[in-house]
């Protein structure tokens, strides 16, 4: 095997594998976290301060250690950490919502003899003959598994994604195991409600976790979007794709934050063909990739187009929710806010209990959502407080122990979607004129 491996002696962490030595990791962590708790109680105490639980909870260190053992961990434990900063980083405090974004890009790679192990049980011992070179070298890692830089006999450079071992079969007892943990730890506040989350979460983790699936849903994307559209995706390789190790073509690209430098035409159109893509999906094919992670965009200079990876979190909208959502749009454009929250009770955003200051605030929210369909010309994302404006609805809502209902599923991970699209064009200082594009898709 020495003939094809491009970097010897790796370094990597192990993956804890068996369901309790990865119970014992966060035991341990637990217990980490309470040490570092005494300590900082008794640094108050010696400044003759009294110690608060959560200024003994969420310091530095704590943060730190809690990051580092889910980002061992990998998998599930991980992934939880990631769903959260996504889905409810208003909710919670702003260091565990940092610590949880952190977790979007930190994953430690796992040592090669694990790996080899891996490919082993799944190409079989002799699986080096199928490659002229294989690099050992994750090229990304993430919470489920790492990639590499692969060329076969052929000539073909692949992308080959490998699962973290165990992983799989660890998910449930990991979002379970961690869920309790911050709650018992006090890094989740106990206000927050967040089964229905957890248990989408462990359905969707299992999804993502058959390669086999996610190699379906990207050939079905390639279809829908067509060879002619300003998308580029990989191509899977049947023959070598397994449950959990995923085989496609290699795509080069750059990361797509690097564009935060390129002429402003560029960064438009880029935000543009992103934001027209999110409504297409919601829209027109009722399916979504519902992971916006800046690290599945990445665009290609010498086709100009943008190249779309990782369709594991790809997920089917109910038509009932599309159709509500397109009312929501609608009606927010025309600013009639009657219609609009009768397409959010379609949606399922109200309970019975809630007051009516409760869905005051909630449509208020809708209202602030709905100020780029709304806006004539093109929206300036680098300029909008637009964020800062719901965050605070956000929080208010948040702070009324009274309040919290969960929403409808799949209206969170469209949330997710449409959230990351903002975040990114912000990110890029584009203008969109969304309002003008909206308008195919809400008719």
């Amino acid at each position: 095997m020495t003939d094809i491996i491009t970097k010897l002696g790796i370094d990597g962490v192990a993956v804890p594998a068996g369901r309790w030595h990865r119970l014992s990791r966060l035991g341990l962590m637990a217990s980490s976290v309470a040490g570092g708790m005494l300590a900082e109680g008794a640094r108050h105490l010696a400044k003759g301060q009294v110690p608060t639980v959560s200024g003994m909870l969420l310091t530095p260190s704590n943060v730190k250690r809690v990051t580092n053992e889910l980002a061992k961990l990998r998998g599930a434990a991980m992934k939880v950490g990631q769903l959260m900063s996504m889905d409810a980083g208003d909710l919670i405090p702003p260091v565990l919502s940092d610590m949880m974004s952190r977790l979007r890009s930190e994953a430690a790679s796992m040592p090669m003899s694990q790996l080899v192990t891996v490919l082993d049980k799944a190409w079989g011992k002799d699986w080096s003959h199928r490659f002229e070179r294989f690099s050992f070298t994750p090229s990304a890692a993430a919470s489920i598994g790492q990639v590499h830089h692969a060329i076969t006999r052929q000539g073909q450079a692949l992308a080959i994604k490998v699962q973290y071992p165990g992983v799989r079969e660890s998910i449930d007892s990991d979002v379970d195991n961690v869920a309790a943990l911050l709650r018992l730890t006090g890094l989740l506040p106990s206000t927050i409600e967040i089964n229905r989350i957890l248990d989408e979460a462990k359905k969707q983790l299992h999804a993502e976790a058959n390669y086999q699936l996610e190699q379906d849903w990207m050939r079905r994307y390639a279809e829908r979007l067509g060879a002619t559209s300003a998308f580029l995706l990989p191509e899977p390789h049947i023959e070598l794709t397994t449950p959990q190790v995923l085989a496609m073509t290699w795509v080069e690209g750059s990361p797509i934050e690097s564009l935060a430098s390129a002429p402003q035409a560029l960064r438009d159109h880029v935000a543009t063909l992103l934001f027209d893509l999110a409504l297409k999906e919601i829209f027109e094919f009722r399916v979504l990739q519902s992971d916006p992670n800046f690290a599945n965009y990445r665009f290609n200079q010498d086709e100009q187009k943008i190249v779309l990876l990782d369709f594991g979190a790809t997920r089917a909208l109910p038509e009932a929710m599309v159709e509500g959502y397109r009312l929501l749009m609608q009606q927010g454009i025309a600013k009639n806010r009657t219609k609009m929250q009768e397409a959010a009770t379609q949606i399922g955003y109200f309970s019975r209990e809630m007051t009516a200051q409760q869905i005051t605030a909630v449509m208020d929210l809708f209202e602030m959502a709905c100020e780029p369909l709304c806006h004539r010309g093109r929206y300036d994302f680098a300029a909008s407080n637009l964020p800062r404006r719901m965050h605070d609805i956000g929080m208010t809502l948040a702070m009324d122990r009274d309040y919290w209902h969960t929403p409808p599923i799949d209206a969170l991970f469209l949330h997710r979607k449409l959230a990351g699209t903002y975040l990114l064009a912000a990110r890029l200082q584009a203008q969109v004129d969304i309002g003008a594009m909206a308008k195919h898709y809400l008719v």
